[in-house]
Parts: C-alpha cells; structure tokens; sequence
C-alpha cells in the first residue's frame, strides 16, 4: 500500500522538525500544518457548505456555484478555468513533474427535490435540495485547493494537481464527458474522488477495490395495438397482459442470457396503461433501469435486452417500441489508486479510520473518467449520531466534521500520488 511516507519527498515533508522550504519558509510536518490550517479555515469552508445548501442549483444550472468557487480560488491565489457554458470549473495547481497530472473531481448538482429540514441553512430554492451531498464535496475541494496553493508557494507540492468541479452528475447524459471534452483529463496520469455515505459515521473513509458502483442505464418500452372492450379480448391487442409479459418476463429471461457474476438487475419503476376497468387501451408504457457490475457486459446489454422485450412481445401481438438510453458504466476503482487512496487515509485520520465498503447498485458519473485514466473513489463518512439518513431524500444532511476530514484526506491522497511513480 503506497502511503505519502513511501517516498523520501513525501517522508521529509511528515518529519518531525519544521524546516525551511525552497522559499526560505519554515514548513511544518503535514499533518501540523493541516491542524492549524483547519483550526483557521474549517468554519469558513462549513459556511460555504451552508451556503451551497441554501442555494441548490440543479444539473445544468451550476453558474452561481461556479462563481462562488472561482471567486474563493482566486482569493487563494489560482487561475481557474470555466468550461464553455460557464458551469464547470478546471484549476491546476503547481508545475508537474514531466507533465504528470493528479487529478481530483467534485460534483456539484443537487437534486429536484425538495427541502423539509427544519435547520437554518435549509434550501430557499422550491424542488432543489442538495440531497445526496454534492455541496460537501465541493466544498471539501475547495478547501483542498487552498491547502495545495499554500504548499505550492512553500515549495512542498512535490508535481500537479488538478482540481475538476464537474456540473450534472445527477442526470443523464451526465457532466464528466463535458468536463474531458474540455479538457479535464488533458496530460492527467490518476484521478480521486469522494462520495458521501450517510451510512459511515464521519471520520471512516470506505474504501473499495474493484467494482464500487454499477453502470445504470434507463428502458423504456411502449406498447401499441388495437383496443377494444374487456369482454372481447380476443378481438383486441391486449397490451395490459403484454406489458405484464415484459415486467415479468424480461427480466427473468435476461438472467437466463447472461453470466449471474456480473450482477444485472432489471427493476421496472413505473407502468401506465388505460384508466378504464372494462376498456383495453391502446397504448402502455413501462419504465425501469438497468444496473449491472461488469464493464464488459454493459457494452452488449443494449442489443440483448431489445432482443429479448422483442421476442416477449411479438407473440401478444402488441408492436414494442423500445427507447435504451445509456446512461454511465460501473465505477472500476483501480487497485494501486485504491491502495494510494487507503494509505492517505490512513496517514491523515489513523489506520482504523479506514475501511471496507460494500458495492452499491447505483450509478456514479465518475466511471467516465476511470474508462480513461486510473483512479478511485471513496465513501466519505458523514453520519450523525443517532441518525439513520440515506442518499436522494430531502431530510438528508451531514456531519459537518467530515468536511475537514475529507480536506485531510484529500490532500494527503494527492500528495502521495503525486509522489508515486505507479502513475
């Protein structure tokens, strides 16, 4: 497990002696440093998390979250860019080292959802929450921005740091490709991310190799035929009993077809069709998502599920109309990323800080960029005492403390990747 002590550069910036730096400065051990830097800064990064809170901006509409941040890195010193469309943000920070770039990601969408918490910093936007904790995450790169900017100036950034605030994770298509098109993973040799998890109290970090999420993409299948009275159904297309036939029969079909270890899930959300008990309608619709572990399998599943819903449906007599949107393949954290992430989390907040996370059957838009560079992403403990919260509801909200945790870990996982030569 590679760890920021791995390397002489980053051993001589842990050492027990402050000691002056490339600039004359006295530099002192790097977690010294981070304790007074939080002591200073950590209520001011909780305000902007509030901040962020109070003005949610959903997938699409990050301008006024870009501004805030732009305005605080340039106030640290930094050169951000905006990408076209003015919602997504790049900063790098430091030199590099033959070209070599860290990158680490933050979304910053919130969700159309709204607000019943009875706190002060409560959403004032109707149908806009930051419900799954994208405002922390912002906020923790920021912080993490200033910290790498001092050390930068002291001389103690040992390569090239790439901050990337990504808009529109929450929807489909998603930000992380608008952010590569623009240059996001432009000379970038690893990538790191966090995604809270309510589940972990603040202070764990969850770490997994492997598989951490699956892809998820969205299946829409709308039926036609002739309609007719309850009592004839024999003259009619019955598209109710059809479109029980592709809720029913689909999915156990499709565990048929494919390897079980890849962990596909079909799972229908909504059905619609007629409103009359005696009249078989027309036209139904159902709706669902696909959620699989396996990057192979997602590459084929397209044209095996249109098969199948088509060889369900053609003996009904109903036409099937099938809409498969892709939406984003399974989060593959890369296994030396893994190690470097654990090891830095390790050294900011204490080897039992660190643990094993379960995979979870949700999407995360950050495999996007690992289906072009390795990297990793960890569960970032936000859980509050005593409560039992989850992700995507409006009562959601965190541990504030985990803010400054993920700032520690944040920056010590930079510096030791930057240090590595496994990238």
């Amino acid at each position: 497990m590679t760890t920021l002590t791995d390397n002489p550069q980053a051993e001589d910036s842990m050492s027990a002696e402050p000691k002056p730096s490339s600039t004359g400065e006295q530099i002192h051990p790097l977690p010294t440093m981070l304790d007074g830097w939080l002591a200073t800064h950590e209520p001011d990064l909780v305000a902007v998390r509030r901040y962020l809170h109070q003005h949610p901006e959903l997938s699409g509409c990050e301008h006024g979250t870009t501004d805030l941040m732009v305005q605080n890195l340039e106030a640290a010193g930094l050169k951000p860019r905006r990408i076209p469309g003015g919602n997504g943000i790049m900063c790098d920070i430091g030199d590099g080292d033959g070209g070599r770039i860290v990158a680490l990601r933050a979304d910053m969408d919130a969700l159309p959802i709204d607000d019943p918490k009875d706190v002060p910093y409560r959403s004032t936007v109707p149908g806009a929450c930051h419900a799954c904790g994208h405002d922390v995450h912002t906020t923790i790169l920021l912080g993490v921005g200033q910290v790498l900017a001092e050390l930068d100036r002291a001389g103690q950034l040992p390569g090239r740091v790439r901050l990337v605030f990504q808009p529109s994770e929450e929807k489909f298509p998603s930000g992380a490709p608008v952010m590569m098109r623009a240059g996001a993973l432009d000379d970038v040799s690893s990538i790191f991310a966090f995604h809270c998890d309510p589940r972990l109290p603040a202070g764990r970090i969850g770490v997994r190799s492997g598989p951490l999420t699956a892809a998820s993409d969205m299946l829409e299948v709308r039926l036609t035929g002739r309609g007719g009275h309850t009592s004839r159904p024999h003259l009619t297309t019955d598209l109710v009993h059809a479109l029980s036939r592709v809720v029913v029969d689909v999915p156990a079909l499709l565990d048929r077809r494919i390897d079980p270890r890849t962990g596909v899930a079909l799972v229908f959300g909504a059905i619609q069709a007629g409103s009359a008990a005696n009249a078989i309608p027309q036209e139904g619709i159902v709706r669902g998502t696909l959620r699989m572990l396996d990057r192979d399998a997602w590459k084929t599943l397209p044209d095996l599920v249109t098969q199948i819903i088509e060889d369900v449906v053609r003996p009904t007599g109903a036409e099937a109309h099938i809409d498969y949107t892709r939406g984003v393949p399974p989060v593959i954290n890369d296994r030396v990323a893994t190690a470097v992430l654990a090891g830095a989390a390790s050294a900011a907040l204490g080897e039992s800080a660190v643990v094993e996370t379960p995979v979870s059957m949700g999407g995360e838009d950050f495999s996007w960029y690992l289906e072009q560079v390795p990297g990793a992403m960890a569960r970032l403990g936000v859980g509050r005492p005593g409560e039992s919260l989850d992700l995507h509801q409006g009562d959601f909200d965190v541990d504030e403390k985990a803010i400054g945790h993920g700032v520690r870990v944040m920056v010590h996982t930079a510096l030791a990747a930057c240090a590595s030569a496994a990238f």
